[in-house]
């Protein structure tokens, strides 16, 4: 289906209008040293937009809100991510909004046909082991969780992320085959999953990552629960209960069993302990105060001299620039993203499934950060999807959305060995 011209074009003019609106507010209250820096910013953020506008028109999808609202973060993100203590045009930022937007497309075009990924699910479990063991061999022989190329850095784990997603997709043909052991029905890739889940943590927990754990626990819970609660699924509510207490138990035994400066971290007072542990929270609660609502101005605040300050804590950091407001307004540009296709709900289970998982892996992302940063919970340095920096986080959350967007536009084709197996005249058979 190909874009109604009207309800296109003014998609387009309200994506510019509100870039436009932000650079002149950049403008009227930034801080920079020559206007001409305004003028460049501005011209790169409305160039990317119409080259983007004319991509979208040579894909055929059911709908494009997602894409008009992929363009619309990325571009105010590259704007925050400019204005950040002074004007300056931040080239970094802006190549990982492009491969972000590049990304979007190989999600949409690779993930339309959830008869192709079916089949294809070992592969994905392979995939998923590979990088796990990527990320296990950086651990063990840098002792670390990137990869530094240059001055860019890539995060393995990132990488797991939508991997695990299609991992934990299924269709209500798959959870039908089940098996019986001793008493109970049993779906052997339900298994499979649970152990690839348990590997997971596992490794998680060696590279010291546990900011990341929620969002994978999240995004298995979310698919966990489809798997087993599919429409006229014959299922015990003792076997729900006895899943919740089990993980209820593991938590409470990672609560007890974490390290030293973890168990700090969940009882740290930021207040008594400003210069230590709880100087970053310290910092961005202030710094969200100062802001108040409409913010001290484009690249006048404070929190650009604490550490992280363009990923962990970037919540608060456009908050004390731009004001809550425009805080508030990016969230929920990310949650709309996240809510359209549980609005429009997929046309085939499997894609349901994907699209829940990537709503989990979004919403449990932006309230770690959040709250974090807010100190509602403790501190995490889990980055904002599309928000914060970082070349990973972009990319992986730019295929995620292409992956929604497949999921609303998705591809009913039969695997191509089964037409050639159906175009064998009967009589090849018979030999």
């Amino acid at each position: 289906m190909y874009a109604n011209p009207i309800a296109y074009g003014f998609s387009c003019i309200s994506v510019l209008f509100a870039h436009i609106a932000m650079i002149v507010n950049i403008y009227f209250n930034g801080n920079y040293k020559d206007t001409r820096d305004v003028a460049i910013l501005g011209a790169a953020v409305i160039i990317i937009d119409i080259s983007y506008f004319i991509i979208m028109l040579f894909f055929r999808q059911a709908s494009y809100a997602l894409d008009f609202l992929l363009i619309l973060i990325l571009n105010m993100s590259f704007i925050f991510q400019s204005c950040f203590g002074e004007v300056n045009f931040d080239i970094k930022h802006l190549v990982t909004c492009i491969f972000s937007i590049a990304s979007c497309k190989a999600g949409y075009v690779l993930c339309r046909n959830h008869k192709l990924l079916q089949e294809k699910k070992k592969l994905i479990y392979g995939a998923v082991t590979t990088v796990l063991l990527i990320n296990l061999l950086v651990d063990l022989i840098a002792n670390e969780m990137w990869i530094k190329i240059g001055s860019f850095t890539i995060q393995p784990s990132e990488f797991i992320k939508p991997l695990f997603v299609l991992a934990c997709a299924t269709s209500i043909e798959e959870q039908q085959r089940k098996h019986k052991i001793l008493f109970m029905n049993i779906v052997y890739e339900n298994i499979t999953l649970l152990v690839l889940t348990a590997a997971i943590c596992l490794v998680q927990v060696k590279s010291h990552d546990y900011g990341s754990l929620p969002t994978f626990l999240g995004i298995f819970s979310v698919g966990f629960l489809l798997r087993i609660c599919y429409p006229k699924a014959k299922f015990s509510k003792k076997k729900l209960a006895s899943v919740i207490a089990v993980i209820f138990v593991f938590l409470l035994i990672g609560l007890k069993y974490a390290p030293d400066y973890v168990q700090h971290r969940l009882h740290v007072d930021i207040w008594s302990d400003k210069t230590g542990d709880g100087y970053q929270q310290s910092q961005a609660l202030i710094a969200i105060a100062k802001g108040g609502w409409f913010g001290l101005g484009p690249g006048k605040g404070y929190l650009s001299n604490i550490f992280a300050y363009k990923n962990d804590i970037v919540f608060a950091t456009i908050s004390e620039e731009w004001g809550l407001l425009y805080a508030l307004m990016s969230v929920l540009a990310i949650v709309i993203m996240t809510a359209v296709p549980l609005i429009n709900p997929a046309r085939s289970y499997y894609h349901g499934t994907i699209s829940a998982c990537v709503c989990a892996a979004f919403t449990v992302q932006m309230a770690l950060n959040i709250f974090g940063s807010c100190n509602l919970i403790p501190f995490t340095g889990v980055t904002i999807p599309f928000l914060s920096s970082g070349g990973s986080s972009m990319m992986v959350s730019g295929f995620m959305i292409g992956m929604l967007t497949a999921c609303l536009s998705p591809s009913f084709k039969e695997p191509q060995h089964k037409k050639q197996e159906a175009s064998v005249p009967a009589w090849r058979w018979q030999e």
